[in-house]
């Protein structure tokens, strides 16, 4: 007997390799996908204006990558003594002015020269509200924590979204033609106005994805929206906070995903560095007498898969467990 309302996946996709540059942006879906794939070692840029929510935000972070764009004094907000860009997230924000400045144009350029090369590049829209700074009316990426009454607040339409980024995919396509995009919406509710609002604002976001299909660049929609509102569809799969999807529903979306585009002699490969990157964050205690097992073990693995995968870099969890040979 079939309990669940299986969602189909799509039928063809990109083959994501070792030597498969790609880009995530936007969302939690996202970030979630990008920092997997990042542990399996594979070629991932994810997020790195940090987590952005509206589509409007995601686009600008883009347009920014293709003109390589330098930022400078005027795109830095001061609230009480903390400098901080409104185009990126709360991470981004500092009590010295030019170091802030530094950090945006060296996270600027590293995104521009990775989205040159870059082979796919998955999209996640959040929410479809914006929020605009009053006294110039541009959109935020992230209020910051600042007043409320800084900023206003609206819904944006899926035309809007859609002829937004319908210009921004035609500038990417001049700087690189051959990118694949991929879109999904993320499943996180914003409840914050109520589940009917949260929905209207999902098939916004949903509509000008499907319009945007029709773009060149655009070869596909990955549906993590529908798994986790159809295939995982009760309470059980959500974290604590009862928004956010929990750690086993996030398994079973990349289960789905890797399948999708991660050929199974890469997952295989995936697997074991990832098992060797976690191991880096395990809490070791006593002298070397102790800990001496677990890295020789460990560097063992890390040996045995460089042999077989030499174009897979291990050379920090190497240094990681070397030293913890001769940790006193």
């Amino acid at each position: 007997m079939e309990l669940l309302t299986a969602v189909p996946l799509p039928p063809a996709a990109p083959e994501i390799t070792y030597d498969t540059p790609v880009m995530f942006l936007g969302s939690c879906f996202a970030g979630e996908t990008g920092y997997r794939m990042a542990s399996g070692k594979l070629q991932v840029m994810t997020n790195p204006h940090g987590t952005l929510f509206n589509p409007f935000s995601v686009a600008g972070a883009l347009d920014r990558f293709t003109s390589g764009y330098v930022y400078t004094a005027k795109d830095i907000y001061l609230h009480q003594n903390r400098y901080m860009s409104l185009d990126h997230h709360t991470a981004f924000s500092s009590y010295e002015r030019d170091t802030l400045i530094t950090r945006l144009n060296d996270v600027s350029r590293a995104a521009s020269a990775f989205l040159r090369k870059a082979s796919v590049l998955f999209v996640t829209f959040g929410t479809s509200y914006i929020y605009n700074l009053k006294e110039n009316g541009t959109i935020v990426a992230n209020c910051h924590k600042l007043p409320s009454s800084l900023f206003s607040r609206r819904q944006a339409s899926w035309q809007e979204i859609a002829a937004r980024w319908k210009e921004t995919l035609d500038r990417i396509a001049e700087v690189n033609p051959g990118l694949k995009v991929w879109f999904t919406v993320s499943p996180v509710r914003h409840l914050g106005d109520g589940a009917h609002a949260n929905q209207l604002s999902k098939a916004q976001l949903l509509l000008a994805t499907e319009e945007l299909l029709g773009h060149p660049l655009a070869d596909g929609y990955f549906p993590a929206y529908e798994i986790f509102m159809d295939e995982l569809r009760d309470y059980r799969w959500y974290a604590p906070d009862m928004v956010h999807p929990s750690e086993m529903a996030i398994d079973y979306i990349w289960e789905k995903f890797s399948s999708v585009f991660i050929p199974g002699h890469v997952l295989r490969l995936w697997n074991e560095a990832a098992r060797i990157t976690k191991a880096t964050a395990h809490r070791v205690s006593g002298g070397p007498a102790e800990t001496a097992p677990f890295a020789t073990a460990m560097l063992e693995r890390i040996g045995d898969l460089k042999s077989r995968a030499p174009f897979i870099d291990l050379s920090a969890e190497e240094k990681y467990f070397r030293g913890l040979l001769y940790k006193k």
